[in-house]
Formats: structure tokens, sequence, C-alpha cells
């Protein structure tokens, strides 16, 4: 039989909690959270992080990055905040990143609120929109964000 606690140091006699459990017995997800924060993308550059998708996930990224370079090409691609990020007057423009069943694109709060009705199809955020796998990307809609970005960034913004 395990020692009793005295209530005084905050637990009753009969209340043991494992160490994989949580208060009031409730599964302590710690390591659930450790294993996401691991998988953090450690790609040096945009090319390593796009090969490490599968195969159709790397195609959309690739006609995702191409759009964004094509609408901006003076921007700077690079990874930040462990994401392929283009950067233009030394500012961020727009990040991009994979996941298992959508790509997210992240034009910052300005980009969405600019777009809000025509991203209504699409699940978004403040500063973020997904494109579920298997459909096309809304290319239009896409070289109109980043080409608002672009404007935004040098200080020309209208829409």
């Amino acid at each position: 039989m395990p020692p009793s606690i005295p209530h005084y140091l905050g637990a009753s006699t009969t209340e043991i909690v494992s160490p994989r459990q949580g208060p009031r017995g409730r599964r302590d997800t710690t390591d659930r959270q450790e294993q996401k924060m691991t998988r953090r993308s450690t790609a040096n550059s945009v090319d390593e992080y796009i090969a490490q998708f599968p195969a159709e996930t790397q195609k959309v990224l690739e006609e995702l990055r191409a759009l964004i370079k094509t609408s901006a090409p003076d921007a700077t691609e690079k990874i930040s905040y462990a994401i392929p990020t283009f950067d233009l007057n030394g500012k961020h423009l727009v990040h991009f990143a994979g996941y298992a069943k959508h790509i997210g694109f992240y034009p910052t709060g300005s980009g969405i609120e600019a777009f809000k009705e025509e991203l209504k199809p699409y699940s978004s955020g403040k500063g973020s929109v997904q494109f579920l796998l298997g459909q096309s990307l809304p290319t239009d809609l896409i070289r109109r964000i980043v080409e608002f970005r672009v404007e935004e960034n040098t200080g020309k913004a209208s829409r």
C-alpha cells in the first residue's frame, strides 16, 4: 500500500495520481504535445523543406512556391518559423507550409482581411488560410493576395 500524502500538501489520502495521469484522472497529454513539437521541420532551405513531404504534397508546395515567385519576383525565399517564407525589403511577405491534409498559406492578417469575402470557402484564421490537398489551388486568388502584400510592403497598398 502506498504511503498516504497529508491533506495539507494538496492531496487526500485516497487520491494517488500516476505519472501518466493528470488531475482528476485525466490522461496527461504532455507526451503528445512534445511529440508534435519535435516534428517541427529542421530544414535549412525551401528545397529541403519541400523534399520531406510525399510526392503529391511536394507538387502542390512547388506550385504554390512558383506562383509566389512569379507574383513577387523581387522577394527572397528562406526558412523562417521553420516554414518557407518570402521576404521583401527585409520584411516577411508570405509564408506557406505543408500538412497531412492541407497546405497552409500565411499572408498576414492584412492579406486575409483584404480578401475575406473571397476566402470564405476556405478554412481561415486571423493571418492564415488552408487549402485542402486534392483540390486545385485558387491560383488567381493567391496571386492577387501576394500582389496585395507586395504593394503593402512597398507602401502602395490598394485593393
